[in-house]
C-alpha cells in the first residue's frame, strides 16, 4: 500500500479545529444555526448556484443541517468546517472536503462565504487551510467544480487559491434548478513518490 493510503478512518481523525492568523475553523455544532441561517439569509442574491441556498430558512432547518454535519465528520464521509474571525467571533463561511477517492487519493474542496465578508480574503485563508489539511492527510489532489456560468467561483478557485483550470466537463451535473449543467475542473496538487 502506498505511504500516502488514506481512508474513512483518517478523516475520522482529522483536526476538528484549524486555526489561521486571522481564523478558526470549527467541526460543525448544532450552535452554528443561527448564524449560518442569517448569512444564508442574507446571501441568498449570490447563492444562485448553491442547492441549499435557493430559498430562506429558519433555525429548525439550520439546527439540522449543521446536526447532519456532524454525523458526516464523525462517519468519515466529508470533513466541514466553519469559519469565524478569532478577534470577535464573526461568521464568515463554510468548507468542506467531500467526494473522497481514496485510492488516487483526491478530493473535492467546496466553500460558500458570507456576502457581507467578501472582499477581505478571509475565505481565501480560509479555504487554502482546508486544502493544506488534505494534503497533510495525504490527499495528492483536491479539486473543484464550479458551473461554467459561476465566473465569481471561477475566479477565486484560479486567482485566490491558485488552481489550476484542467478543462470543461460537458453536462457534468444538475445545476440548483435541476438543469444539466457544464462544469469546470480546477485543481490544486501534492506531488508524492508512491
Amino acid at each position: 500500500m502506498p505511504a500516502h493510503a488514506v481512508s474513512a478512518a483518517t478523516l475520522i481523525a482529522a483536526a476538528r479545529e484549524l486555526t489561521t492568523p486571522r481564523l478558526r475553523l470549527l467541526a460543525p455544532s448544532r450552535d452554528f444555526a443561527a448564524v449560518v441561517v442569517e448569512s444564508i439569509n442574507t446571501s441568498l442574491a449570490s447563492l444562485g448556484f448553491i442547492t441549499w441556498g435557493q430559498q430562506a430558512h429558519d433555525l429548525a432547518w439550520g439546527e439540522r443541517f449543521c446536526e447532519n454535519g456532524l454525523k458526516y465528520v464523525e462517519a468519515g464521509e466529508c470533513l466541514i468546517f466553519y469559519v469565524f474571525t478569532r478577534d470577535d467571533g464573526t461568521y464568515v463561511g463554510r468548507i468542506d472536503l467531500h467526494s473522497f477517492d481514496f485510492d488516487a487519493p483526491r478530493c473535492e474542496v467546496g466553500y460558500v462565504g458570507d456576502v457581507r465578508r467578501s472582499g477581505q480574503g478571509l475565505m481565501r485563508e480560509a479555504v487554502l487551510a482546508v486544502v493544506d489539511l488534505a494534503f497533510q492527510l495525504g490527499f495528492v489532489r483536491v479539486q473543484a467544480l464550479s458551473e461554467v456560468a459561476n465566473e465569481r467561483a471561477v475566479r477565486f478557485a484560479e486567482r485566490a487559491l491558485g488552481f489550476a483550470r484542467e478543462g470543461v466537463l460537458r453536462n457534468f451535473e444538475r445545476d440548483a434548478k435541476g438543469r444539466l449543467s457544464d462544469q469546470v475542473m480546477l485543481a490544486a496538487y501534492c506531488d508524492r513518490e508512491d
